[in-house]
């Protein structure tokens, strides 16, 4: 079957959907899921296909949400949980990290907790309050989960395929700015790497940009502007952020000698640190600079109309690459 062009968000529709049709214990619970298909309209039309007993629509109480879907993967059930935007997720923030992502431990490997929790995330859609956060690293310190983040179509088909037949809690943050970003999706046939595996998706011999989710479309941007004053940078999509395919950077930054990590987060506390800690470490003989880092400030996300001089953008990335040549 040749590959078809899908928004990312009607990619992951049509992972939900082969999900649902191959296992019948897999069901999707979330605010406003069912009769409206979600605030994004991801699910849009799946509880007319399957069924009100396997498209729920819940309360608006995440904490609830999470310990039903916690109570369904004991009675055998897969459940894919929607929080509705990035900053709904905090009440059910408890559930994750207490329960959720620690009950196959606590049972010494006697219960799975094959639960997906899928969250838009992120900035640049003009929101307000609370619908434009980018919280992974506040779950990627809690042992037990797996975190990806997809940041196109083919990525987020498999990504919702896999992380549906994962055995442990799986985390989507999906970026939702990108939405209806279109790309080629290939749906018969399994990517060679999975979705823990980072990908370079610009091969360079200057320097390295790290990015993932929505911020890959930004590095691949920089890496372009780049390439007009004579500059060859390497971009890759870490894709994954728990766990942290570590050796693929590290492959690219031997090479390149240099690493800049691009992320919409606040820089401060956040996974772009762990990443710099372990190049640091494992290529401390290659750097010809130290690793810097380009992301959001440390301030609550503005409001809409600042978000543009929040986020990371071109000026900032290549700033950041020119530092890291300097030295």
């Amino acid at each position: 079957m040749a590959a078809v062009k899908l928004p990312i968000a009607k990619a992951i529709t049509a992972g939900l959907r082969d999900a649902m049709r191959m296992d019948e214990k897999v069901m999707l619970m979330g605010e406003d899921i069912g009769a409206l298909g979600g605030v994004f309209r991801v699910t849009d039309g799946l509880m007319k296909e399957f069924g009100t007993q396997r498209v729920v629509d819940t309360p608006l109480g995440e904490a609830g949400i999470i310990g039903s879907g916690i109570g369904l993967c004991f009675r055998g059930y897969r459940p894919v949980a929607e929080i509705q935007f990035d900053g709904f997720v905090f009440p059910a923030y408890n559930q994750i990290t207490t329960q959720l992502a620690k009950m196959h431990y606590r049972t010494r490997g006697s219960v799975r907790m094959p639960m997906v929790i899928r969250i838009p995330y992120g900035g640049g859609i003009g929101a307000v309050e609370h619908h434009s956060e980018s919280p992974e690293a506040l779950f990627a310190h809690t042992a037990g989960l797996r975190i990806v983040t997809p940041s196109n179509a083919q990525d987020a088909y498999w990504m919702t395929r896999g992380a549906i037949e994962s055995d442990d809690p799986v985390i989507i943050f999906e970026p939702k700015k990108q939405y209806w970003v279109k790309g080629d999706v290939e749906t018969e046939t399994r990517p060679e790497i999975d979705m823990h595996t980072a990908q370079v998706v610009r091969p360079g011999t200057d320097a390295t940009l790290l990015a993932w989710g929505p911020s890959v479309s930004l590095a691949r941007e920089s890496a372009e502007a780049a390439s007009e004053d004579g500059l060859d940078l390497e971009v890759i999509d870490a894709r994954s952020i728990s766990p942290l395919d570590t050796a693929t950077v590290a492959e690219s930054v031997r090479r390149t000698g240099r690493l800049v990590i691009v992320h919409e987060a606040p820089v401060f506390g956040s996974i772009s640190g762990e990443i710099a800690a372990r190049i640091s470490q494992e290529c401390f003989f290659h750097l010809e600079a130290p690793v810097l880092r380009v992301g959001g400030y440390h301030t609550p996300y503005p409001p809409a109309r600042m978000e543009e001089s929040y986020l990371p953008d071109v000026d900032r990335v290549l700033d950041a690459v020119d530092r890291s040549l300097a030295y």
